[in-house]
């Protein structure tokens, strides 16, 4: 086939770590304060991604942004030299300095939105980095995310790149995490799913009492029109409530499509059966193929389970034979309910998924992302491929090389009060510039002292 679905996974960077800063994500808050292991962390990532590869499935990175990010410590009134600032900041309030040293951006499919030119009315790839507004250690991404996805889709005929969503808790956008493209074939028309878990015209909605609803349904509506979107391809769901408030945060959380197959539970959407019921009619319209529903009863997985598991984070991938295989988190095989409902599955004939792949991504799964959290699906005809930066594309000899970049620079044991230290500073800097190198991404931090090309001016806004 002349297009392809990509994977663009985020690398673990040297600074990850249990903080217990993301407020609604389970395992985020009963990990905190932990310690972690950051070489492991992005060991596993890299090996997850090598499955992927060996699997004939296109595969390529983004890297992990500069943490501790000095700049917005600066911007908060902290001053002095580096070590001084650090220093201040911890003394003041340790939460700051946590949220500044989040390497959370390896959770790619926060990175942004990323529509087809098949499904543009404008035929070019359309990009919009997220404004991840209601996290702070994560509202400060958006930026480096638009300049490092600039200098690997960079060529203006192809790719449309889009400044974030206005920085406003009316248009919280959370990515790609919250999208999902349903098609018959990577190159023809598909159809789009945006999830949301408030609306802000809908004065009648159910909103989750425990945790907050991160993505609107403005931003999402705001996502469709900039990506120049077909209306009629498009449905808009509200997530449940009571999934949001069992730990459901995105709706990666709780479901998972590709191509024609969709995996979800039976409480991911408000009407759930509506939902269904939307896609299964534009799929046939459109896409002349019907929709493959594979729906998980509550009795079957409890959203608490589902949550604990990360089943819906699993990874749907096509192969050579068109037959499908899941890529699940390794904790998927240990839960005897969940393992059942992955037997079940695969015995079915009448979907194209032939096998269950378990992946040991445990540093990763403790801080709350799974699988489908480490990557960003960017479908490419050849030509969009053959003009992006061909240098961040996973293959055999770059997999090694970052398995003894990451032995030479990690550490193996990291605290959060271990992230005042500037040797683990100085360490990360040297880290990402011999990355960027790697990649060939030029001066992508704000210790190189940029001087490549500023990002484009965004879309214009009718």
């Amino acid at each position: 086939m002349t297009t392809k679905e990509m994977n663009f996974d985020g690398l673990v960077g040297p600074t990850h770590n249990y903080s217990g800063l993301s407020y609604g994500n389970v395992a985020s808050m009963e990990h905190g304060q932990l310690a972690s292991n950051p070489k492991k962390a992005a060991l596993q990532g890299l090996a997850k991604m090598h499955t992927l590869m060996s699997l004939g499935i296109e595969q390529a990175i983004l890297p992990p942004q500069e943490r501790p990010f000095l700049p917005i410590l600066h911007s908060l009134g902290f001053t002095g030299s580096e070590t001084e600032i650090l220093e201040k900041a911890w003394k003041t309030d340790p939460k700051i300095v946590m949220a500044c040293s989040s390497a959370a951006c390896m959770w790619a499919a926060n990175a942004a939105t990323v529509s087809p030119s098949a499904d543009s009315n404008d035929e070019r790839v359309h990009i919009t980095p997220a404004n991840l507004i209601t996290k702070f250690h994560r509202s400060f991404e958006a930026s480096t995310t638009g300049l490092i996805l600039y200098r690997i889709f960079n060529h203006p005929a192809y790719f449309a790149h889009h400044y974030p969503l206005p920085y406003h808790p009316d248009y919280a956008d959370e990515g790609g995490a919250n999208h999902t493209r349903f098609c018959r074939t990577f190159d023809q028309p598909g159809i789009h799913l945006f999830v949301y878990g408030r609306s802000l015209d809908n004065q009648n909605q159910v909103l989750p009492k425990k945790f907050p609803a991160r993505q609107t349904d403005e931003a999402s509506k705001s996502i469709a029109r900039l990506h120049r979107l077909s209306p009629s391809r498009i449905v808009f769901a509200q997530q449940n409530p009571d999934a949001i408030d069992a730990g459901v945060f995105h709706n990666d959380v709780i479901s998972v499509g590709h191509q024609n197959v969709f995996l979800f539970h039976e409480r991911a959407f408000v009407n759930t059966k509506d939902v269904i019921h939307q896609l299964q009619n534009l799929m046939e319209a459109h896409c002349q193929i019907p929709m493959i529903p594979l729906e998980v009863k509550e009795s079957e997985v409890t959203l608490e389970e589902a949550v604990k598991t990360y089943l819906f984070n699993s990874q749907i991938a096509t192969l050579a034979d068109q037959t499908m295989a899941l890529i699940a988190p390794q904790e998927c095989k240990n839960s005897s309910s969940v393992s059942a409902v992955l037997q079940k599955l695969i015995e079915n004939k009448n979907q194209p998924i032939r096998q269950v792949i378990y992946q040991d991504i445990r540093e990763s799964m403790q801080n709350g992302g799974g699988p489908a959290c480490l990557r960003l699906r960017v479908v490419l005809k050849k030509r969009e491929y053959d003009a992006m930066n061909p240098h961040v594309r996973l293959t055999e000899e770059l997999y090694q090389k970052l398995v003894q970049w990451v032995e030479k620079h990690y550490r193996d044991q990291l605290l959060p009060k271990d992230l005042a230290d500037p040797q683990l500073l100085k360490e990360g800097r040297q880290a990402l510039d011999e990355l960027s190198n790697l990649l060939q991404l030029g001066p992508i931090y704000s210790f190189q002292r940029m001087t490549g090309p500023a990002p484009p001016l965004p879309e214009k806004r009718s």
